[in-house]
């Protein structure tokens, strides 16, 4: 076996998962889905070519599980504690060592990427709940003719800035990048837009 590969594979895999849960929180900016398919790819064809854990793999996706319920349920930090240890176990132990035990990725490596991700996927995570939990400064029926601008393209999902908050938003037709945005309607936490064309037009 490589190690140099095997650690290789393992930061990729790592960069994926933690690349994949930031697409889930900032929907429609492109740069993390694609980042995120990327390292997957790759990390997968270590994981084919390489002797794996299967009970490690096992982890790892059952770490997803706890990972949405810190998301949706109450009761968040005890799920969310649940699912970094099961992806600091799950990546670390992923590709097989001499012994089951054991992993095959550089032990240094593995503490320190183990740290470093746990430690951003717990801050990350826990902005974007406390960003959730609080409620907007304005009255929600006042966003519906509100003016705002794309802060990512708009299209079937994207972000937009209206009323100095960021909201998830879609439009019928694709908006780009820092245009002027009217709101037509509100369904939950997600705004439907069209270009402000009197504002485009200054």
């Amino acid at each position: 076996m490589d190690i140099l590969m095997t650690n290789v594979y393992y930061l990729l895999l790592v960069a994926g998962v933690l690349l994949a849960i930031m697409s889930i929180f900032t929907p429609g900016t492109g740069f993390f889905e694609v980042g995120a398919v990327f390292a997957l790819l790759l990390a997968g064809f270590g994981i084919l070519s390489e002797p794996i854990n299967i009970w490690a793999l096992f982890i790892l996706v059952l770490g997803i599980f706890p990972f949405v319920l810190a998301v949706l349920k109450s009761k968040r930090i005890f799920w969310l504690a649940i699912a970094n240890v099961a992806f600091v176990i799950g990546s670390a132990y992923m590709f097989r060592g001499e012994k089951w035990w054991q992993p095959a990725v550089s032990p240094v490596l593995a503490v320190i990427v183990s740290v470093l991700s746990s430690g951003f996927l717990w801050f990350a995570t826990r902005k974007v709940l406390d960003a959730r939990s609080v409620r907007p400064a304005h009255s929600l029926e006042t966003l519906v003719g509100a003016v705002g601008e794309t802060r990512t393209e708009v299209f079937n999902e994207g972000s937009v800035q209206v009323q100095g908050e960021l909201w998830s938003a879609r439009s019928e037709t694709p908006i780009p990048v820092g245009t002027p945005v009217r709101v037509l309607r509100r369904e939950g936490f997600t705004l439907e837009v069209e270009p402000a064309p009197s504002l485009i037009e200054q």
